[in-house]
């Protein structure tokens, strides 16, 4: 009993590091991108078609600090992704070791990718649309805490959408999910994106097609991808089982 309770301590203490770092590294990013947030600003409005306006003195600080959370929150994905490694490390075999690391680059890139699409090719087109629907009647006037409320609502939730494939992989490798399990779940899954893509979406049919396709996309891929994960997985059990056997 008391063993176990010091395992449980040492457990914790191990988290309460790792949550640390973690912390430790977007508070740094975030103080980082405050440096440089009014040339990140100045870069996403330069194209812009409509002037922004501020109703007050700390609209302009909200953005700011908007601006970099979402900065340093990107960047910090690798780190906590590492410091969730480190965590489970211990229990992981040495070839599980391997390849769950090499899932730490790939969740960074999807993140940011994911980003791209929603900003470069989400964003846009409902922007337009929603435009196009005033035509004349309105006119139009945008204050700079709304339209990067509306611009990040649009984009960061497809930078953790987009980390779907690599999450599932990761899980899989540790025998938390199998792609038996996610066969059984997929019409449930495809509610959850399906709702997700309506929350994230304005309310026109259209806008809710174009996210949900992707992300009924990247579940398959991540089914595909767990099968893929598992019987290696599988494979490298039997052949280590025989050489145990043999030895």
């Amino acid at each position: 009993m008391e063993n176990r309770d010091m395992d449980l301590i040492g457990h914790l203490e191990e988290l309460r590091k790792r949550l640390i770092i973690t912390v430790g590294a977007f508070i740094l990013l975030f103080i980082l991108s405050l440096v440089y947030v009014r040339n990140i600003y100045n870069w996403l409005v330069q194209d812009l078609p409509v002037k922004l306006a501020i109703l007050g003195p700390s609209d302009i600080l909200w953005v700011y600090l908007m601006l970099a959370s979402v900065i340093a929150i990107a960047g910090t994905i690798p780190i906590a992704a590492h410091q969730i490694w480190l965590f489970v490390r211990p229990a992981l075999k040495e070839h599980e070791r391997r390849v769950t690391l090499a899932y730490i680059p790939a969740l960074f890139i999807l993140f940011i990718s994911g980003v791209c699409f929603g900003y470069f090719v989400i964003f846009p087109f409902v922007f337009k649309f929603l435009l196009s629907l005033s035509e004349d009647m309105f006119m139009t006037f945008f204050t700079t805490e709304k339209y990067f409320r509306f611009m990040i609502r649009m984009t960061l939730p497809f930078g953790f959408l987009f980390e779907l494939p690599v999450v599932i992989m990761f899980l899989t490798s540790l025998g938390v999910l199998n792609p038996f399990r996610l066969q059984q779940i997929r019409k449930y899954a495809y509610f959850g994106l399906v709702l997700t893509a309506v929350l994230i979406t304005p309310p026109d049919f259209l806008s809710d097609v174009l996210v949900i396709i992707p992300l009924l996309f990247l579940y398959e891929c991540s089914v595909l991808l767990s099968k893929i994960v598992y019987q290696r997985k599988h494979e490298t059990n039997i052949n280590d089982s025989t050489f145990a056997v043999k030895n």
